[in-house]
């Protein structure tokens, strides 16, 4: 089993989507930020061993995936060893001159749960390499009967390659390379920090996943998870957390 990636079981916000739905999900992650190429506006590290979160030079909200990581020594500890067997299969094919990654596909296919519908890959993280996207793309291939979804960053890899069905990416702005969105129309998920402001631009908030896993059309995330004190990102959440706050008490 220590030789098997490991995979997580859905949060509050993607039981959701598995209730209204009726389907079984299950996700994957890597270390957040440290395999996030692509990362400008959420460019956030926890420290492999503390935990200390670091944040980049552009962010402007912080992942809430590196301050999970943060907080939990054990989440730390699995995403980490995902990331290390993966590399280790990495070497392995580029050491045997593949170009597309089969040990490493081998790995994810072996690794996979049982009994899913959907994958969400990565919670936390993203395509690194374009060889590990290969990978992802070749098991979408080996299992047309499941759906694996992604929010990504690392645009430069995907348009190399074109996407099996069963495959979803959405774009998510906010990183080095926005510009590729418009250029090849991809679907995009854009963070805001107000239900105004999501629907003063004409998107809809994705709630539970949905739009992810299953929409067609651009849409909104709310801001969510521990923000940096004093940033913006922090203020806006904490407008959030009180309109709740009056809708419950109202209600």
């Amino acid at each position: 089993m220590n030789n098997l990636l490991r995979f997580g079981e859905p949060n509050s916000k993607l039981k959701k989507m598995l209730k209204k739905l009726s389907l079984k999900l299950k996700t994957f992650t890597l270390p957040a930020g440290w395999t996030c190429p692509g990362a400008k506006d959420c460019l956030s590290r926890a420290n492999r061993e503390t935990g200390k979160i670091q944040d980049g030079p552009d962010t402007e909200f912080r992942c809430f995936a590196a301050s999970a990581e943060a907080t939990y020594p054990s989440l730390r500890k699995m995403v980490w060893n995902n990331f290390e067997l993966l590399r280790a299969a990495l070497i392995e094919d580029a050491k045997a001159g593949f170009e597309n990654s089969p040990h490493t596909a081998d790995l994810i296919h072996n690794s996979l749960p049982k009994n899913f519908d959907i994958m969400r890959v990565h919670v936390g993280g993203d395509y690194f390499v374009k060889e590990y996207l290969q990978a992802w793309i070749e098991v979408a291939k080996r299992n047309t009967d499941k759906v694996f979804y992604s929010y990504s960053k690392s645009l430069h890899l995907f348009r190399q390659f074109a996407l099996p069905e069963n495959l979803v990416l959405t774009a998510s702005r906010g990183g080095k390379y926005d510009e590729l969105i418009d250029l090849n129309g991809w679907k995009e998920a854009l963070v805001v920090y107000s239900e105004q402001e999501a629907a003063d631009k004409g998107l809809e908030i994705d709630h539970d996943d949905t739009h992810a896993a299953f929409g067609k059309e651009n849409f909104a995330l709310l801001i969510h998870g521990t923000q940096p004190a004093g940033s913006m990102a922090s203020k806006a959440l904490q407008l959030i957390k009180k309109a709740n706050k009056n809708v419950t008490a109202k209600a």
